[in-house]
């Protein structure tokens, strides 16, 4: 039996932006700007028969510290942050199903903030990695450090105020137990940072944990999280690290173990029919390290399988 797609119209939001990533090697920044772009070329609007609505552009990186902060771009991420809340409020006020298509998870904090506005509340963060830095686990004297490795610490509150702190909104973006990561691939190395994970409420399925259940059991088990929670409409947070790299190499921080586009798209397909999910953002894509379009492709083959109920 085919799985029920969600039952609102999709709007595609571009939000191409690499302003929560660090320069790479000889400071090259991030091609993430480009993904959406790029995914449209490999045929994403006709894949899930969706529209593109009006989005955002650009906004310059900047090298040097902005306002004080130890957070790279951290005022242009706050005012990137503030117009796609209003994009994803007014997306889900018309009745849609907002993707947004980054660009780098820094994007996670204005699709939830346009959530909460909207009523909704509630986090599942795909994601090969924790995200979850903050000045309680790293020294903010040092280097400046990229919003995109601390997505989850400032969704939840935890954080410098210009990026946990919004107007209208009392407290976190989302708390704790409202959150629910999957995937995270390094929690077993010596070095591992975020070992406090494991004294929180936040829902944790580790991707050794995710394969052994298999992506039917695990989605099951997050449909009943939310259940238990009482989230009715929740987003989805995917960082398209969270596949392994032998298949999904263009990306910024690649890694293994990780999940196959098939296994992705099973979990995701069962999330969608639950009717729980508000909208979902997907990130980190970069088409620099994907001259031949093939891991473009692959994405585009994985949201098609996963939005349309494949069974």
């Amino acid at each position: 039996m085919s799985r029920r797609a969600p039952p609102h119209p999709v709007a595609l939001i571009a939000a191409p932006t690499n302003l929560g990533l660090r320069p790479g090697p000889a400071g090259k920044l991030a091609g993430t700007t480009r993904a959406p772009a790029a995914l449209e070329h490999a045929g994403l609007s006709r894949a899930l028969g969706a529209a593109w609505a009006p989005g955002l552009a650009a906004m310059e990186y900047s090298r040097d510290a902005q306002g004080g902060s130890r957070i790279r771009n951290a005022d242009s991420l706050r005012t990137f942050t503030l117009k796609l809340a209003s994009i994803v409020e007014n997306s889900l006020k018309a009745g849609q199903f907002p993707l947004v298509v980054g660009g780098d998870c820094s994007n996670l904090l204005g699709c939830l903030l346009g959530l909460r506005r909207h009523g909704g509340r509630g986090l599942i963060h795909i994601d090969g990695h924790s995200d979850f830095f903050h000045p309680g686990n790293y020294d903010d004297a040092c280097s400046l450090r990229s919003a995109a490795g601390m997505d989850l610490a400032l969704a939840t509150g935890r954080g410098e105020p210009v990026l946990t702190e919004w107007p209208g909104i009392n407290g976190p973006l989302v708390a704790d137990a409202d959150a629910c990561q999957i995937g995270e691939r390094e929690s077993e190395d010596t070095d591992y940072p975020f070992s406090e994970l494991d004294h929180l409420t936040i829902g944790r399925i580790l991707i050794r944990r995710f394969h052994q259940l298999g992506p039917t059991a695990a989605a099951h088990q997050v449909q009943d999280w939310a259940e238990r929670r009482g989230i009715t409409r929740a987003w989805i947070h995917l960082d398209i690290d969270v596949i392994d790299q032998a298949l999904m190499p263009a990306v910024d921080s690649p890694g293994s173990p990780g999940m196959t586009f098939e296994e992705l798209a099973t979990l995701l397909g069962i999330l969608l029919a639950t009717g729980r999910i508000a909208g979902m953002d997907l990130a980190i894509y970069d088409p620099d390290m994907d001259p031949s379009g093939h891991d473009a492709e692959s994405i585009v083959h994985c949201l098609s399988d996963a939005f349309r109920g494949k069974p």
